[in-house]
């Protein structure tokens, strides 16, 4: 089994697994060159799918006994159960091969931990899985972060940075500001997202080998959405699947940039960001590009629901059993936009739930949850 990782910009070979960006400034990705294998057996995620990751080696695999996650039927639609991972959100994927891959190298160096900027699941999941390897870990984040998940962050040993500013700004102190920690910031390193392409691995096998006819997926930053489709691209080309599903990148409005790129219209970010889906911040994503080009490869779309959508998707949610994030709820928003526009059902479609509802504010919880919506 192979995989090559190269510069998205000049096709660059990576010389530096710490190295998070190109000469050129372009972000690298990893590929799989070898054809998808079918699991056997059972244990975690990256003990089951351990021949599609040839750089983690499986005596230094670091585990918090992350596993497949539930695809459970509702109606006409699935749902994907990503907030069932051990710190709660998608992101322990990344996390796990990130980690995994990267600690002996780490300490090989005398590196003590790492850096990363987060709006919040990112962060804690990083720091959970540098908890578990013995790596400090200091998290930047925007100032006013959700108060669980700013929690949840510290109680695991990391030290936080609240930057005032942008989900930009944040990131670019995380780069500049010296601390022993190399900077591993998950948007940008590719094994982080190379991590996520087995959620596409684990819904085929969940559907006995064949791809769904549709996945909705929240979008911020777009490590999801480039981990998805590049797992069912892998699968596509292994002769798995069928056929590629629809994949819908998920937005809010306030925070659109990929939904506005793919329409080819301008995209002006409000002054001041306040939206109930927290998760989903980045105005100006450094792989927007990317996302743009894979979106339009794999002929897929976007969609965007307003605040009042998303809460009313959440509480439907909830009522059915399901208390996520709101930031997970854009997903089903959109699914249930896309289904009243077109008119067509929605049979077969995955909506990934990416974060649970344990991460949200209480005040915010209650006063949603306190009151129907009108």
């Amino acid at each position: 089994m192979s995989c090559s990782t190269r510069c998205l910009n000049c096709g660059r070979g990576w010389e530096d697994p710490l190295r998070w960006s190109c000469d050129c400034g372009g972000a690298f990705e990893a590929k799989m060159e070898s054809a998808f294998v079918k699991p056997e057996g059972n244990g975690t995620i990256f003990q089951r799918y351990s021949r599609e990751f040839p750089y983690i080696q499986p005596t230094q695999l670091v585990s918090l006994g992350e596993t497949m996650t539930p695809l459970v039927s509702s109606g006409d639609v699935r749902f994907k159960l990503e907030y069932l991972l051990p710190t709660g959100s998608f992101k322990d994927r990344g996390s796990c091969a990130l980690i995994s891959a990267l600690w002996p190298l780490l300490k090989l160096r005398r590196i003590q931990g790492i850096k990363e900027d987060s709006s919040g699941n990112a962060g804690a999941s990083l720091a959970a899985y540098c908890a578990k390897a013995g790596l400090g870990c200091d998290v930047f984040v925007p100032k006013g972060v959700s108060g669980p998940k700013a929690a949840q962050m510290m109680a695991y040993g990391a030290r936080l940075h609240e930057i005032p500013g942008t989900r930009r700004e944040v990131e670019e102190a995380a780069k500049s500001i010296r601390f022993s920690g190399a900077y591993l910031g998950h948007v940008w390193h590719p094994y982080f997202r190379d991590g996520i392409r087995t959620i596409a691995y684990e819904i085929a096998e969940q559907s006995r080998w064949e791809l769904p006819r549709a996945v909705f997926v929240p979008v911020s930053a777009g490590t999801l959405l480039l981990g998805i489709i590049s797992g069912f691209q892998h699968l596509l080309e292994s002769g798995i699947g069928g056929e590629m599903p629809l994949v819908v990148a998920c937005q809010t409005v306030a925070v659109s940039p990929l939904y506005h790129a793919l329409r080819g219209s301008t995209y002006s970010p409000p002054d001041a960001l306040d939206t109930v889906a927290d998760a989903l911040v980045s105005v100006a994503p450094p792989l927007l590009e990317r996302m743009v080009l894979k979106v339009k490869e794999v002929r897929g779309m976007a969609e965007a629901a307003s605040e009042r959508e998303t809460l009313l998707a959440w509480k439907e949610l909830a009522r059915m059993g399901y208390y996520v994030e709101p930031s997970s709820a854009v997903a089903y928003a959109c699914m249930k936009k896309l289904r009243e526009r077109t008119g067509e059902d929605m049979k077969d479609a995955v909506v990934v739930l990416t974060g649970s509802g344990l991460k949200v504010r209480s005040d915010l919880a209650g006063r949603y949850f306190g009151q129907e919506l009108r």
